[in-house]
């Protein structure tokens, strides 16, 4: 009986087998990041509701439309106008000093409704890997900007594009990007300059801890980001040692069938597999008959699909 080959690891199927692990810590953990998510989105339409009731309370609706009727009459003389989504909400309170002297303060918060870097690369982290972007490059330097390299600054520059943190002008400017889309959003018409903390809106203890939770939500989205990229790297870090000395896939199917990630020779072969299936000379045929080009997402579930069908 003739015995069996082992397949022998090299740089290519190890990263294949890595992806799997990967992939298998993050499912384990992500749902936090997804809750997070979604509380905000909740958190961020009553807080909409809820900023506008306290602006149109300190500046009613009748008071804009007269500073915007001086301004067609009198330009800038009219009165200053700005739509915004930035604000700041405050109520006075008493503070004490280190001598025991009373003095007065104010408790104040930032209420913003465009979106960060750190949030935007947390709340669309999963569409960034799909588009095969790294919304993690931050993290991997974990605030130590010596670290960073030629490689640091292609990830930040591809995820800054993509998000529409950086635009150049040979884009299609019809393509509303994340950044674009929570901009328009929500706005509001104040009076005053566009300098944000310039406008400040008094509100009662209830209000200001109520827009506390919201931005509270907000940075729970980037903290669960955080704390997934954490985990799943401190898993990675000591998985990619013991790959290192893994000769076998033998030895790794063995690791895996024990953590429990699924694992299958199959896999190490699926790009070669994916691209003899998609351009075998009928799928290559359909797709050159095909008017619009596929991406690699769409190629990659087509070539699924027959692969499917053959095993069938």
């Amino acid at each position: 009986m003739q015995k069996e080959k082992k397949i022998t690891l090299n740089a290519d199927k190890r990263k294949v087998i890595a992806d799997q692990f990967q992939s298998f810590y993050e499912d384990k953990v992500k749902d936090k990041l997804i809750q997070a998510k979604e509380q905000y989105d909740l958190m961020r339409e009553k807080a909409k509701e809820q900023i506008e009731k306290v602006v149109r309370y300190h500046q009613p609706q009748e008071d804009v439309d007269t500073i915007r009727r001086m301004r067609s009459r009198y330009n800038d003389a009219g009165g200053d106008l700005y739509e915004d989504n930035c604000f700041y909400v405050q109520r006075p309170i008493i503070k004490v000093d280190d001598e025991g002297r009373e003095y007065e303060a104010k408790d104040e918060i930032h209420v913003r409704f465009d979106m960060g870097r750190s949030f935007a690369r947390a709340y669309y982290r999963d569409e960034l890997k799909s588009k095969g972007l790294n919304p993690d490059y931050n993290l991997a330097i974990m605030d130590d900007y010596s670290k960073r390299n030629p490689k640091y600054y292609t990830d930040e520059s591809a995820v800054n594009s993509y998000l529409g943190f950086s635009n150049s002008s040979n884009e299609d400017q019809s393509i509303q990007k994340p950044v674009h889309k929570w901009e328009n959003d929500f706005k509001l018409w104040t009076i005053g300059s566009s300098y944000c903390h310039s406008r400040q809106y008094k509100v009662d203890e209830n209000t200001l801890n109520f827009f506390k939770m919201y931005v509270a939500s907000a940075d729970e989205v980037t903290k669960q980001h955080q704390q997934l990229y954490s985990y799943v790297e401190g898993k990675m870090k000591t998985l990619r040692l013991g790959l290192k000395s893994y000769r076998t896939f033998d030895q790794a199917k063995a690791l895996a069938d024990k953590v429990g990630v699924v694992l299958n020779e199959t896999m190490l072969n699926e790009s070669s597999s994916l691209a003899l299936s998609i351009y075998s000379p009928e799928n290559l045929a359909s797709l050159l008959e095909d008017k619009e080009v596929l991406t690699r997402e769409q190629k990659i579930a087509f070539a699924r699909k027959q692969m499917q069908q053959s095993v069938n």
